[in-house]
């Protein structure tokens, strides 16, 4: 599925004049462009330039292959697809990996360029002054936030404040990591100036917006991986690069860092509020799932609470606005068939790990441990609600099947595992590799996403239906995130711990008193499956310079197997039944597809080959 760009070219209607009385005709324009002057001389054109620039965000995290699999997230289930350069740790400037999970170089300068045309030209532009306010408002935003991407991915990049133009010298040397977030930032006040108080769409850009974003841009900026003394004394090979202040700040307070951070972060918090976020106690079991899932959907299904809209600041959603770009989602490729079961005739791009879903707690806080045998013998059973709006598992009841499977399961449950037959072997699910339906697109892991696709039984998971879930790019929840990890860097515990204990009550989880380092662990576990999927960890792990132990740890996965209780008979068709069978579950090492490691190199990635041909000035990131 290539991704497309919004034309904003349309087709002129031209007037059908007699030549014999008209020389006007020899004064022809391109019927299949628009001019410039005529672009910023009309507010729909000008819009729709702006269009433009939002279409090179992609889909959001809605491709096949996902960010969280190069993270212990998920795995990617096939194969030949260059995600597993990335979790080896064998990326070079001549192979750059799947370019659909990781934002290419060219990519993002194409979009700063188009966002650069529309900074140049809407000062001089000939229409009400609100609307091209908030146009610049939305370009300087859209700047800010791809060479905030480069800023994660790669360090940093050159800044490019204006469009070239041609014949000129393209040549530019990266500025300096800290050059970059200013520069950012900067942008980001200009959003936040010219976006007040204007209308807000659904999927662009508001004053809220550019607030959040400028939250992460500090947030980021103030982590251990940025700041060059930390990152250097973990890091034997950022501790030898000649060029770190392309990667880090080299100088500076990383105090003043995280207490700016922090001052964002209550910004957000202070102007808008959340979804549920209000309660005095633990959520029911029940109502913590229904949340979770009912902020997944963005209040756009029929399942959830509407009201969950709320917490989206920034989203890729489904409106005109895209329509016109390529149909999305209406036709084509959505989460539910990249990712949901084989056994519904979906493909199974990337399905969670048993890292992931040993890390959700139970419901009284306290951890799961595959050592304490009630554990081990029911480990689906009073966990973190949140686990079940995120994971499909072995005997979850989901969606009615197709109709060419339902009579090999009425029941309507993932099936995951092997089932005894009461004659000495097993039969395999449905949803397993060994299935007759597309074994091929069968999850390797024992697990299926849940997260993200709609529950409505109206709604199928295929082809010619569309799933209409907007991508959450920034939402509320991550601004208290941000504000509980400043608290507890700058050392203001109480405040974190009261931030904190508003998402646990809305996850049905009890409040903690914890402090010091075990708050900080608590955090980030919390921040982990909170905004699972979402593409955080893979920046969240690196930035805190733990991907060693998390990236690079491997990958686990279940083997569910149902025996048979004495004196029962098999059940045909197969359901989960425990007064029927007895269950137990098998974790192995997974190194089929991918044997993850970790090198330091992967904390940055690298600029292509291509790249620095074209560009001599470039200085290559540190490994490479």
């Amino acid at each position: 599925m290539k991704k497309r760009r919004l034309l904003i070219f349309g087709i002129l209607a031209v007037a059908m004049l007699p030549l014999s009385c008209n020389k006007d005709f020899l004064d022809t324009q391109p019927l299949d462009k628009i001019s410039a002057d005529a672009t910023w001389g009309d507010p729909a054109l000008s819009e729709a330039f702006v269009f433009n620039v939002y279409s090179y965000l992609g889909y959001g995290g809605f491709e096949e292959e996902g960010l969280g699999s190069l993270t212990d997230e998920t795995m990617f289930t096939h194969t030949g697809r260059g995600v597993e350069v990335i979790t080896e740790g064998t990326l070079s400037a001549a192979g750059t990996g799947n370019n659909r999970i990781l934002p290419q170089w060219d990519e993002l300068f194409l979009a700063i360029r188009q966002a650069n045309v529309a900074i140049q030209q809407l000062p001089e532009a000939t229409f009400d002054t609100a609307i091209k306010d908030r146009l610049i408002g939305e370009a300087h935003f859209l700047r800010a936030f791809y060479y905030h991407q480069l800023q994660r991915f790669y360090g940093s990049a050159p800044i490019i404040d204006r469009p070239y133009e041609l014949g000129e010298d393209f040549s530019a040397a990266r500025n300096t990591y800290a050059e970059n977030v200013d520069f950012a930032l900067a942008d980001l006040e200009v959003a936040i100036s010219k976006l007040a108080g204007k209308p807000t769409n659904a999927g662009r850009a508001t004053n809220l917006s550019a607030m959040a974003l400028k939250s992460r841009v500090l947030l980021y900026a103030a982590s251990d991986l940025r700041h060059g003394p930390t990152a250097s004394a973990n890091s034997a090979m950022l501790g030898s690069y000649s060029n770190l202040d392309l990667v880090a700040y080299t100088s500076g307070d990383q105090m003043t860092r995280w207490n700016a951070a922090k001052a964002a972060a209550k910004a957000v918090l202070d102007a808008t509020s959340g979804y549920r976020l209000d309660l005095a106690a633990p959520a029911s079991a029940e109502q913590a799932t229904e949340t979770y899932v009912s902020i997944a959907m963005g209040g756009n299904s029929g399942v959830g609470d509407a009201a969950a809209a709320s917490e989206l600041l920034f989203e890729r959603t489904h409106s005109p606005l895209f329509t016109q770009e390529d149909n999305w989602p209406l036709g084509g490729i959505h989460q539910g068939v990249n990712n949901g079961p084989n056994g519904y005739h979906n493909w199974a791009g990337n399905t969670p790990i048993q890292q992931l879903v040993d890390d959700y707690v139970m419901m009284d806080g306290s951890k799961f441990d595959w050592s304490n045998p009630a554990h081990a013998a029911d480990p689906y059973t009073g966990r973190d609600p949140r686990l079940y709006a995120t994971v499909l598992f072995d005997g979850s009841n989901w969606k009615p099947r197709p109709s060419d499977v339902a009579g090999m399961d009425p029941n309507d449950q993932i099936q995951t595992g092997r089932y005894d037959d009461g004659a000495g072997g097993t039969i395999p699910g449905i949803d397993t590799r060994d299935s007759p339906i597309e074994n091929w697109n069968g999850s390797r892991s024992g697990y299926y996403l849940r997260k993200f696709i709609d529950a409505d039984p109206a709604v199928s998971d295929n082809l010619s239906s569309a799933q209409v879930i907007p991508w959450p790019f920034i939402r509320y929840t991550e601004m208290i995130l941000n504000y509980v990890e400043a608290s507890i860097e700058t050392g203001d515990e109480g405040e974190a711990v009261s931030w904190l204990n508003k998402i646990r009550f809305r996850a049905g989880l009890p409040a903690i008193t914890a402090s010091g380092t075990e708050l900080r662990d608590i955090y980030r576990n919390e921040r982990r499956v909170e905004l699972v999927y979402e593409q955080h960890r893979y920046h969240d792990a690196r930035r805190w310079m733990i991907a060693e132990e998390t990236l690079g740890r491997g990958i686990k996965v279940i083997r569910p197997t149902a025996t048979l209780k004495a004196g029962m008979t098999p059940l045909s068709p197969y359901r989960h039944d425990k007064t029927v069978y007895d269950y137990s579950y098998n974790v192995i090492d997974m190194t089929e597809t991918e044997t993850r490691t970790w090198d330091d190199k992967m904390y940055y990635l690298p600029l292509s080959r291509d790249e620095i041909s074209r560009n001599a000035l470039l200085v290559q990131n540190p490994g490479y």
